[in-house]
């Protein structure tokens, strides 16, 4: 794992990875990566009649360790059933409080992915919110770390990435939640089929 304080030297160098790792986008891959948050925000107002911030919760805290399909099916599925299942109960237990009419934002863990997940989605104008994920995290590094622990679950790790996104991002004149599922995009499909995970989502 990385180390939670790092010198301005390394941060500076996980910011150049970031921004090296953008510029490398085709122009396709740079559509797809722009859109993909407001073609998910739109899901989330499909599902659940046009309300997007409780779509958006229900996805994000169904969406730890699912393929974005498979989040997807069981978020439809608990908003137009109300079956809860498929999932840890902890994710589930979140689902429910969401749907019952909790605010996302009481439920989730706000400084962490799943938080982060749902603001993107909510908002994909959000000037601050940038989700990472494992692939975030190997884009800032400039390492693919493949099933090796990244620490990802320390809230001061989290905050020293999305920091680095939010600056690349400030350099690049770009939201830091674009700047991600762009740098995702490209990440993917670089290592697909290298034996890593395969993509899941932004």
């Amino acid at each position: 794992m990385i180390p939670v304080k790092v010198s301005s030297e390394t941060r500076e160098r996980y910011v150049r990875n970031i921004i090296s790792v953008w510029r490398a986008a085709t122009p396709e891959q740079m559509q797809r990566g722009r859109m993909w948050y407001h073609a998910a925000n739109q899901l989330a107002s499909l599902i659940t009649d046009g309300d997007a911030r409780t779509g958006a919760g229900v996805i994000a805290a169904l969406s730890a360790n699912k393929s974005w399909s498979e989040n997807c099916r069981l978020a439809r599925r608990a908003y137009e059933t109300g079956v809860l299942s498929g999932h840890v109960q902890d994710a589930l237990a979140k689902v429910a409080k969401i749907m019952a009419g909790t605010d996302p934002a009481e439920v989730l863990p706000m400084e962490r992915k799943t938080g982060m997940f749902f603001r993107s989605i909510a908002d994909p104008s959000d000037r601050d919110a940038v989700v990472i994920d494992r692939h975030a995290h190997d884009v800032a590094v400039g390492e693919t770390y493949g099933n090796r622990d990244r620490g990802l679950g320390s809230v001061n790790r989290y905050a020293l990435l999305a920091d680095c996104y939010r600056e690349a991002a400030l350099w690049l004149g770009e939201l830091p939640s674009t700047v991600q599922s762009v740098t995702w995009v490209v990440h993917t499909e670089r290592i697909a089929g290298t034996g890593t995970r395969g993509p899941r989502r932004p």
